[in-house]
C-alpha cells in the first residue's frame, strides 16, 4: 500500500517509486470517478489492461475514463464485438477503444485486433482482461485491477453481453490495484530517473507522481 505522508515530485534524482497505488471505492459512480482522475493523465498510444473477476466493476471503469476524455455515447462491454471504438470531445485523444479478449483462446488473435496499431492513430485503448495477454502489447500499460464482493448491473454486461442500465446508487466497495505494467522502470539500468529518452516519455513510470497525486483522494492508507 502506497504511504500518502510524502508525495515524489519526481524532481529528486534516484530511481522513481513505482509502487502500486491501491484505493477504495464506495459504489459504480466513485468508481467512475475515480477511472476520470486516471483519464486526466492519459496520452495518445496508452493502453490501459484491465483486470479483475466477472462483475468487478471493468465496464463501469471503462464508462467513467471514457466520460473524462468526453465520450458521449454510453460505454457498454464489448464481450461479444471484440473491440469497440468511442469519439472524444477531447483535444488531444480523438478515439477510446474498448476491448475485451475474453472469449479470444491465444495470443495471436489478440494480435489481429491491431490495438497497438490503432492506438497510435489518436487513440487510448481499454482492454478488459487485458492481464492475461499483457505480453501483447508490450511496454509501458498501465493495469488496473478490480475487486469487487459483488457484481454491479453496470458490469453484468461483462457476463450477459448486453446493455442493461446501469445502477448508481450501488454502494460496495472496489478495491482498485493499480500499477506500472512491464517494461516501466524508469532510468531502466541507470537506476535513476534522469531525463527520459524520446521512446521512453511514454512509460507511465515517468507520470508515476501524477498518478499517485490523481488517486489520492481514493488511496487506502497503510
Amino acid at each position: 500500500m502506497v504511504a500518502l505522508t510524502a508525495w515524489d515530485t519526481g524532481q529528486a534524482a534516484g530511481p522513481v517509486d513505482t509502487t502500486p497505488v491501491v484505493a477504495r471505492t464506495v459504489g459504480a459512480d466513485d468508481t467512475r470517478a475515480l477511472a476520470g482522475a486516471l483519464a486526466s493523465l492519459c496520452r495518445v498510444g496508452d493502453v490501459v489492461l484491465l483486470a479483475g473477476d466477472l462483475g468487478a466493476g471493468k465496464t463501469t471503469f471503462a464508462q467513467g475514463f471514457g466520460r473524462a476524455l468526453g465520450v458521449v455515447e454510453r460505454i457498454t462491454s464489448p464481450t461479444f464485438t471484440l473491440v469497440q471504438q468511442y469519439p472524444c470531445e477531447d483535444p488531444v485523444v480523438r478515439t477510446v477503444l474498448h476491448a475485451d479478449v475474453y472469449r479470444l483462446d491465444h495470443l495471436s488473435e489478440v494480435v489481429d485486433l491491431g490495438l497497438s496499431e490503432l492506438v497510435e492513430d489518436g487513440a487510448v485503448a481499454l482492454v478488459e482482461w487485458g492481464d492475461v495477454v499483457a505480453p501483447v502489447f508490450g511496454e509501458g500499460t498501465l493495469v488496473v485491477r478490480l475487486e469487487a464482493g459483488r457484481s454491479d448491473s453496470a458490469d453484468s454486461a461483462d457476463t450477459a453481453g448486453t446493455d442493461p442500465v446501469a445502477d448508481d446508487a450501488v454502494d460496495e466497495p472496489r478495491l482498485v490495484t493499480v500499477s506500472a505494467g512491464s517494461g516501466n522502470s524508469a532510468g531502466a539500468g541507470t537506476g535513476t530517473n534522469a531525463a527520459p529518452d524520446a521512446a521512453d516519455t511514454g512509460l507511465w513510470a515517468h507520470r508515476w507522481p501524477e498518478v499517485r497525486r490523481a488517486l489520492e483522494p481514493w488511496a487506502v492508507r497503510p
